[in-house]
Protein backbone atom coordinates (compact mmCIF):
# COMPACT_ATOMS: atom_id res chain seq x y z
CA UNK A 1 0.00 0.00 0.00
CA UNK A 2 1.33 3.42 -0.95
CA UNK A 3 1.60 5.72 2.13
CA UNK A 4 -0.04 9.14 2.02
CA UNK A 5 2.22 12.16 1.71
CA UNK A 6 2.28 12.82 5.48
CA UNK A 7 3.42 9.26 6.15
CA UNK A 8 6.23 9.88 3.65
CA UNK A 9 7.62 12.94 5.46
CA UNK A 10 9.82 11.07 7.96
CA UNK A 11 11.03 8.36 5.51
CA UNK A 12 11.91 11.08 3.00
CA UNK A 13 13.97 12.92 5.62
CA UNK A 14 15.65 9.66 6.65
CA UNK A 15 16.67 8.88 3.06
CA UNK A 16 18.33 12.29 2.92
CA UNK A 17 19.98 11.86 6.35
CA UNK A 18 23.45 11.20 4.90
CA UNK A 19 23.65 14.77 3.66
CA UNK A 20 24.11 13.70 0.05
CA UNK A 21 22.30 15.63 -2.65
CA UNK A 22 19.73 13.41 -4.34
CA UNK A 23 17.85 13.92 -7.56
CA UNK A 24 14.11 13.39 -7.53
CA UNK A 25 14.55 10.09 -9.35
CA UNK A 26 17.14 8.91 -6.79
CA UNK A 27 14.90 9.99 -3.92
CA UNK A 28 11.92 8.14 -5.40
CA UNK A 29 13.96 4.98 -5.93
CA UNK A 30 15.50 4.94 -2.46
CA UNK A 31 12.16 5.68 -0.81
CA UNK A 32 10.51 2.86 -2.73
CA UNK A 33 13.27 0.47 -1.61
CA UNK A 34 13.04 1.67 2.00
CA UNK A 35 9.27 1.18 2.05
CA UNK A 36 9.56 -2.12 0.13
CA UNK A 37 7.08 -1.02 -2.51
CA UNK A 38 6.63 -3.30 -5.49
CA UNK A 39 7.12 -2.09 -9.09
CA UNK A 40 3.37 -2.51 -9.53
CA UNK A 41 2.63 -0.24 -6.56
CA UNK A 42 5.07 2.37 -7.85
CA UNK A 43 3.35 2.31 -11.24
CA UNK A 44 -0.16 3.10 -9.94
CA UNK A 45 -1.47 6.24 -11.62
CA UNK A 46 -4.00 8.88 -10.73
CA UNK A 47 -6.99 9.41 -13.00
CA UNK A 48 -5.08 12.33 -14.49
CA UNK A 49 -2.26 9.98 -15.49
CA UNK A 50 0.30 11.16 -12.95
CA UNK A 51 2.11 8.43 -10.98
CA UNK A 52 0.56 8.32 -7.48
CA UNK A 53 3.76 7.49 -5.55
CA UNK A 54 5.82 10.15 -7.33
CA UNK A 55 3.07 12.70 -6.74
CA UNK A 56 2.99 11.99 -3.00
CA UNK A 57 6.77 12.12 -2.73
CA UNK A 58 6.69 15.48 -4.48
CA UNK A 59 4.19 16.84 -1.95
CA UNK A 60 6.21 15.47 0.98
CA UNK A 61 9.35 17.05 -0.47
CA UNK A 62 7.59 20.42 -0.82
CA UNK A 63 6.27 20.38 2.75
CA UNK A 64 9.68 19.47 4.19
CA UNK A 65 11.22 22.35 2.26
CA UNK A 66 8.60 24.82 3.47
CA UNK A 67 9.35 23.75 7.05
CA UNK A 68 13.09 24.30 6.44
CA UNK A 69 14.05 20.65 7.00
CA UNK A 70 15.39 20.19 3.46
CA UNK A 71 16.37 22.55 0.68
CA UNK A 72 16.63 22.50 -3.09
CA UNK A 73 20.15 23.69 -4.00
CA UNK A 74 19.17 23.43 -7.64
CA UNK A 75 16.18 22.36 -9.68
CA UNK A 76 15.11 18.75 -9.18
CA UNK A 77 17.49 17.91 -6.31
CA UNK A 78 17.11 17.76 -2.52
CA UNK A 79 19.46 17.90 0.47
CA UNK A 80 18.82 17.84 4.20
CA UNK A 81 19.42 21.00 6.27
CA UNK A 82 20.90 21.33 9.76
CA UNK A 83 17.38 21.80 11.06
CA UNK A 84 16.40 18.57 9.33
CA UNK A 85 19.32 16.72 10.94
CA UNK A 86 18.35 18.10 14.35
CA UNK A 87 14.79 16.90 13.79
CA UNK A 88 16.00 13.39 12.94
CA UNK A 89 18.13 13.30 16.08
CA UNK A 90 14.92 13.36 18.14
CA UNK A 91 14.15 9.81 16.94
CA UNK A 92 10.55 10.65 16.13
CA UNK A 93 8.05 7.91 15.32
CA UNK A 94 6.46 10.07 12.63
CA UNK A 95 6.30 13.57 11.18
CA UNK A 96 3.00 15.07 10.07
CA UNK A 97 1.55 18.50 9.33
CA UNK A 98 0.82 19.13 13.00
CA UNK A 99 4.48 18.58 13.87
CA UNK A 100 5.59 20.88 11.05
CA UNK A 101 3.41 23.69 12.41
CA UNK A 102 6.09 24.44 15.01
CA UNK A 103 8.17 25.94 12.20
CA UNK A 104 7.14 29.56 11.35
CA UNK A 105 7.99 29.18 7.66
CA UNK A 106 5.59 26.24 7.37
CA UNK A 107 2.82 28.11 9.19
CA UNK A 108 3.29 31.00 6.77
CA UNK A 109 3.14 28.57 3.86
CA UNK A 110 -0.14 26.94 4.87
CA UNK A 111 -1.62 30.37 5.57
CA UNK A 112 -0.98 31.20 1.94
CA UNK A 113 1.61 33.92 2.45
CA UNK A 114 4.06 32.16 0.10
CA UNK A 115 1.51 31.40 -2.62
CA UNK A 116 3.13 33.81 -5.03
CA UNK A 117 6.58 32.33 -4.38
CA UNK A 118 5.20 28.82 -4.84
CA UNK A 119 3.53 29.78 -8.11
CA UNK A 120 6.77 31.24 -9.41
CA UNK A 121 8.64 28.03 -8.50
CA UNK A 122 6.02 25.87 -10.20
CA UNK A 123 5.86 28.04 -13.31
CA UNK A 124 9.55 27.45 -13.94
CA UNK A 125 8.90 23.78 -14.45
CA UNK A 126 5.39 24.08 -15.91
CA UNK A 127 6.50 24.01 -19.56
CA UNK A 128 8.44 20.81 -18.89
CA UNK A 129 5.45 18.96 -17.44
CA UNK A 130 3.38 16.41 -19.32
CA UNK A 131 -0.23 17.34 -20.21
CA UNK A 132 -1.45 15.09 -17.37
CA UNK A 133 0.87 16.78 -14.88
CA UNK A 134 -0.33 20.20 -16.06
CA UNK A 135 -3.94 19.17 -15.52
CA UNK A 136 -3.10 17.93 -12.04
CA UNK A 137 -1.31 21.19 -11.21
CA UNK A 138 -4.16 23.33 -12.52
CA UNK A 139 -6.70 21.22 -10.64
CA UNK A 140 -4.80 21.65 -7.37
CA UNK A 141 -4.64 25.39 -8.01
CA UNK A 142 -8.41 25.56 -8.54
CA UNK A 143 -8.99 23.60 -5.33
CA UNK A 144 -6.72 25.94 -3.40
CA UNK A 145 -8.49 29.02 -4.81
CA UNK A 146 -11.89 27.52 -3.95
CA UNK A 147 -10.77 26.84 -0.36
CA UNK A 148 -9.65 30.47 -0.04
CA UNK A 149 -12.99 31.74 -1.40
CA UNK A 150 -14.90 29.50 1.00
CA UNK A 151 -12.93 30.76 3.98
CA UNK A 152 -13.55 34.38 2.92
CA UNK A 153 -17.30 33.66 2.79
CA UNK A 154 -17.24 32.01 6.21
CA UNK A 155 -15.55 35.06 7.71
CA UNK A 156 -18.16 37.38 6.21
CA UNK A 157 -21.24 35.39 7.31
CA UNK A 158 -23.08 35.87 10.60
CA UNK A 159 -22.32 33.72 13.68
CA UNK A 160 -25.81 32.17 13.39
CA UNK A 161 -25.20 31.18 9.76
CA UNK A 162 -21.81 29.74 10.68
CA UNK A 163 -23.40 27.57 13.38
CA UNK A 164 -26.00 26.38 10.85
CA UNK A 165 -23.24 25.57 8.37
CA UNK A 166 -21.32 23.57 10.98
CA UNK A 167 -24.46 21.53 11.64
CA UNK A 168 -24.99 20.81 7.94
CA UNK A 169 -21.38 19.74 7.51
CA UNK A 170 -21.47 17.37 10.49
CA UNK A 171 -24.70 15.83 9.24
CA UNK A 172 -23.23 15.33 5.77
CA UNK A 173 -20.29 13.59 7.46
CA UNK A 174 -22.69 11.15 9.12
CA UNK A 175 -23.20 12.77 12.51
CA UNK A 176 -26.36 14.09 14.09
CA UNK A 177 -28.97 11.76 12.66
CA UNK A 178 -31.29 14.03 10.68
CA UNK A 179 -30.65 17.69 9.91
CA UNK A 180 -33.83 18.55 11.81
CA UNK A 181 -32.65 16.80 14.98
CA UNK A 182 -29.18 18.32 14.73
CA UNK A 183 -30.62 21.78 14.18
CA UNK A 184 -32.58 21.55 17.40
CA UNK A 185 -29.53 20.50 19.38
CA UNK A 186 -26.93 22.98 18.15
CA UNK A 187 -26.67 26.36 19.80
CA UNK A 188 -29.42 25.58 22.30
CA UNK A 189 -27.50 24.31 25.29
CA UNK A 190 -26.61 27.67 26.81
CA UNK A 191 -23.74 26.09 28.72
CA UNK A 192 -20.53 28.09 29.02
CA UNK A 193 -17.91 26.92 26.54
CA UNK A 194 -20.36 24.78 24.54
CA UNK A 195 -22.15 25.96 21.41
CA UNK A 196 -24.13 22.83 20.74
CA UNK A 197 -24.66 19.11 21.04
CA UNK A 198 -24.91 16.64 18.18
CA UNK A 199 -25.49 12.90 17.97
CA UNK A 200 -22.44 10.78 17.20
CA UNK A 201 -24.54 8.49 15.01
CA UNK A 202 -28.06 8.26 13.60
CA UNK A 203 -29.27 6.26 16.61
CA UNK A 204 -27.90 8.73 19.13
CA UNK A 205 -25.87 6.18 21.08
CA UNK A 206 -23.49 8.93 22.20
CA UNK A 207 -23.36 12.71 22.06
CA UNK A 208 -20.62 15.02 20.85
CA UNK A 209 -20.35 18.56 22.13
CA UNK A 210 -19.42 21.32 19.70
CA UNK A 211 -17.55 24.59 20.04
CA UNK A 212 -17.64 26.75 16.90
CA UNK A 213 -15.46 29.88 16.66
CA UNK A 214 -15.75 32.16 13.63
CA UNK A 215 -12.48 33.96 14.24
CA UNK A 216 -10.24 36.00 11.96
CA UNK A 217 -7.40 34.11 10.22
CA UNK A 218 -4.70 35.72 12.37
CA UNK A 219 -6.53 35.24 15.68
CA UNK A 220 -5.27 31.79 16.65
CA UNK A 221 -6.99 29.60 19.23
CA UNK A 222 -4.70 29.03 22.23
CA UNK A 223 -4.44 26.29 24.81
CA UNK A 224 -6.54 28.22 27.40
CA UNK A 225 -9.55 28.11 25.05
CA UNK A 226 -9.23 24.33 24.75
CA UNK A 227 -8.87 23.94 28.51
CA UNK A 228 -12.09 25.90 29.00
CA UNK A 229 -13.83 23.65 26.49
CA UNK A 230 -12.55 20.50 28.21
CA UNK A 231 -13.74 21.92 31.51
CA UNK A 232 -17.17 22.57 30.05
CA UNK A 233 -17.28 18.99 28.75
CA UNK A 234 -16.36 17.67 32.18
CA UNK A 235 -19.17 19.71 33.68
CA UNK A 236 -21.60 17.92 31.38
CA UNK A 237 -20.07 14.50 32.00
CA UNK A 238 -19.12 14.42 28.29
CA UNK A 239 -16.07 12.75 26.82
CA UNK A 240 -16.12 13.85 23.17
CA UNK A 241 -16.02 17.22 21.50
CA UNK A 242 -15.39 19.05 18.23
CA UNK A 243 -13.59 22.40 18.38
CA UNK A 244 -14.16 24.06 15.01
CA UNK A 245 -12.71 27.41 13.95
CA UNK A 246 -12.19 29.46 10.81
CA UNK A 247 -8.74 30.45 12.06
CA UNK A 248 -6.20 27.96 13.41
CA UNK A 249 -4.59 26.81 16.64
CA UNK A 250 -1.32 27.72 18.31
CA UNK A 251 1.37 25.03 18.55
CA UNK A 252 0.61 24.66 22.27
CA UNK A 253 -3.05 24.06 21.42
CA UNK A 254 -2.22 21.41 18.80
CA UNK A 255 -0.02 19.61 21.33
CA UNK A 256 -2.54 19.85 24.16
CA UNK A 257 -3.81 16.46 25.30
CA UNK A 258 -6.25 16.35 28.24
CA UNK A 259 -5.17 14.08 31.11
CA UNK A 260 -8.70 12.68 31.26
CA UNK A 261 -10.63 10.36 28.99
CA UNK A 262 -11.95 13.40 27.14
CA UNK A 263 -11.30 13.32 23.39
CA UNK A 264 -11.45 16.55 21.40
CA UNK A 265 -10.97 16.87 17.66
CA UNK A 266 -9.56 20.16 16.35
CA UNK A 267 -10.77 21.43 12.98
CA UNK A 268 -9.07 24.60 11.73
CA UNK A 269 -9.99 26.77 8.76
CA UNK A 270 -7.86 24.74 6.34
CA UNK A 271 -9.42 21.39 7.27
CA UNK A 272 -12.87 22.97 7.50
CA UNK A 273 -12.77 24.19 3.89
CA UNK A 274 -11.32 20.85 2.73
CA UNK A 275 -14.25 19.05 4.34
CA UNK A 276 -16.72 21.50 2.78
CA UNK A 277 -15.26 20.75 -0.65
CA UNK A 278 -15.23 16.99 -0.02
CA UNK A 279 -18.86 16.97 1.11
CA UNK A 280 -20.07 19.57 -1.43
CA UNK A 281 -21.18 22.15 1.11
CA UNK A 282 -21.14 25.74 -0.11
CA UNK A 283 -19.76 24.70 -3.50
CA UNK A 284 -21.11 23.00 -6.61
CA UNK A 285 -19.60 21.03 -9.46
CA UNK A 286 -19.21 23.28 -12.47
CA UNK A 287 -18.05 20.73 -15.03
CA UNK A 288 -16.70 17.19 -15.21
CA UNK A 289 -13.94 16.15 -17.60
CA UNK A 290 -13.19 12.57 -18.60
CA UNK A 291 -9.59 11.78 -19.50
CA UNK A 292 -9.51 8.69 -21.70
CA UNK A 293 -6.57 6.56 -22.76
CA UNK A 294 -6.02 4.19 -25.61
CA UNK A 295 -7.12 0.64 -24.69
CA UNK A 296 -4.29 -1.37 -26.25
CA UNK A 297 -5.78 -4.67 -25.11
CA UNK A 298 -8.83 -4.06 -27.27
CA UNK A 299 -6.71 -4.09 -30.39
CA UNK A 300 -4.93 -7.35 -29.56
CA UNK A 301 -5.99 -9.84 -32.20
CA UNK A 302 -6.43 -13.42 -31.13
Amino acid sequence: MIPNYQALLLPCLEVLASGKTLTLAELNQQLAEKLKLTPQECAVRLESGAVLFYSRVSWARTYLKKAGLIEFPQKGVSVITELGKATLSKNLDAIDNEYLKQFPSFVSFIKGEHRKEQAEENNVAFDEQTPEEKLEYIYQGLQSALATDLLDKLLSCSPAFFEKLVVELLVKMGYGGSLQDAGKAIGKSGDEGIDGIIKEDKLGLDMIYVQAKRWNRNNFIGRPELQKFVGALAGQGAKKGFFITTSSFTQEAWQYAPKTETKIVLIDGILLTQLMIEYNLGCTTQKNYEIKRLDSDYFEEL
